[in-house]
């Protein structure tokens, strides 16, 4: 698929402090657990029963201190900070470690009858590396909706000592976002923040870090749950839309093979899938679903395979991540016939999404892949319907180049319209290839591995030049 991200899962991490550091904007959905960085106590958090809770390098300790039976003889509370409003969606969220590996259990109950009116009371399995955690619920009915979340860490048979940190707690916003999330800490945003002061970056900058750009997620991300819940917990503290690129696939980019890879085999790629999007959770988002995934497939040795696994991607994500726009994409304008394109995204289970992207990663113009989705969605209007479709404008403002491999970081080419809704043709047009990471080592992108940033060739995008 001509990418591969930079594997740079620490620096997403990052955004988790940014949330809760910086003040949301007014429109922002609330956070409602105070202090869930511990940056110098643990204070409003208690102990409660056989627990002791101290401070410690930004995280919150707590000791067992007894061994007990009932997971609720041993834990750590705190009030949410308003009152819950029952009958809608919330995530909670946290980075979790323990001394001994055992199951603990989260709750969100209502203060003044926690046993018996709990709106999640979840099994949290605790391991010695530390792990981000990222549970939706619906707060229940109750005539008194004021709230704590607790941490019960009792009923593990030892005295474990267990660590916390950037716990949050947020509603889900009734009405969609409609602005999208620009995050700073994209590959091109990155590099602009540490080379300050050039012109390059002054450039990049104003021309690429400063517009929203799909996030692209794989295997290369060791904790995925945290890389995920990071970003679309971010993009939900500014009230904007957060858009994902999921792409690991097994036999992924199996015709060129500049980013190949994916997970190991269906089983793999189903519980890679489920985790993530699980992490989205109720939540709104945005999700490009496999680049090249279905056009793709008929490179690979068993073509229907590779559909029965996206069929079931994208009934994991309808199941797990109903808030979730889900694009399920259909390769570009010029690659597989649209007749053929329709049968295909039918079978990876088209019908479970809200529609289909083209031109990812690709130069074609905007016209020519408007009117090949219009060509599919006249095939697909005599099975599943015709679809929404978005459209991928992240260097296609000169169109293709003619010369050899041209899919592969051609010279000449340009920077597209920038992403926005439309209001015909196309849902939207979106920068879902980075602009900037390379394709492979090809081209101007000679000795540039794919999925890595170059100003150089961001610069060639913004000047329409080689």
């Amino acid at each position: 698929m001509r990418f591969i991200a930079a594997k740079a899962a620490a620096a997403l991490t990052a955004v988790v402090a940014a949330v809760l550091a910086v003040p949301p904007p007014a429109s922002a959905a609330a956070q409602l657990i105070g202090n869930g960085a511990f940056t110098s106590s643990t204070a409003p958090w208690q102990a409660i029963g056989q627990t002791t809770v101290t401070a410690e390098s930004g995280r919150m300790r707590v000791n067992v201190t007894s061994v007990v039976t009932n997971p609720w003889d041993a834990m750590v509370t705190s009030p949410t900070t308003t009152a819950l409003n029952a009958g809608k969606s919330y995530t909670l969220s946290f980075d979790a470690y323990s001394t001994t590996a055992f199951k603990a259990t989260t709750t969100v109950q209502y203060v003044a009858t926690p046993s018996s009116n709990q709106s999640l009371a979840a099994p949290v399995q605790l391991t010695t590396g530390s792990r981000r955690y990222s549970i939706p619920f619906v707060a229940a009915s109750a005539t008194n909706t004021a709230a704590e979340v607790t941490f019960q860490l009792g009923g593990s048979g030892a005295t474990p000592t267990v660590r916390f940190d950037n716990v949050s707690l947020m509603e889900t916003q009734s009405t969609r976002p409609t602005a999208l999330y620009v995050n700073n800490l994209s590959n091109p945003a990155k590099w602009v923040a540490a080379n300050q002061g050039t012109s390059d970056a002054t450039a990049i900058g104003s021309n690429i870090a400063n517009k929203p750009i799909f996030e692209w997620f794989g295997g290369w991300f060791t904790d995925l749950t945290l890389a995920v819940d990071s970003y679309v917990g971010a993009a939900q503290a500014a009230d904007k839309l957060p858009m994902l690129v999921a792409y690991n696939i097994p036999n992924r980019d199996a015709c060129a093979n500049q980013s190949g890879g994916g997970a190991g085999d269906a089983a793999g790629y189903h519980t890679w899938i489920t985790e993530f999007a699980k992490a989205i959770g109720t939540r709104h988002a945005i999700v490009v679903l496999e680049p090249d995934g279905v056009a793709a497939a008929s490179c690979a040795a068993k073509p229907e395979d590779q559909y029965k696994m996206l069929l079931d991607a994208t009934q994991v994500l309808k199941a797990q991540a109903p808030n979730a726009w889900v694009y399920l994409d259909a390769g570009n304008a010029t690659w597989v016939a649209a007749d053929d394109m329709a049968t295909r995204l039918v079978k990876s289970g088209i019908a479970n999404t809200r529609g289909f992207s083209v031109n990812v990663s690709n130069y074609i113009t905007t016209a020519a892949s408007e009117s090949y989705s219009v060509a599919v969605n006249g095939y697909l209007s005599g099975t599943v319907g015709a679809k929404k479709y978005v459209i991928d404008t992240s260097r296609n403002g000169n169109g293709p180049w003619t010369g050899v491999d041209n899919w592969c970081n051609p010279p000449g080419r340009k920077l597209g319209s920038v992403p926005a809704k439309q209001t015909s043709g196309a849902e939207y047009v979106f920068w879902v290839k980075v602009p900037g990471d390379s394709d492979g080592s090809c081209n101007l992108g000679q000795g540039i591995p794919a999925g890595t940033f170059s100003p150089k060739l961001a610069m060639a995008l913004i000047n329409g030049t080689s």
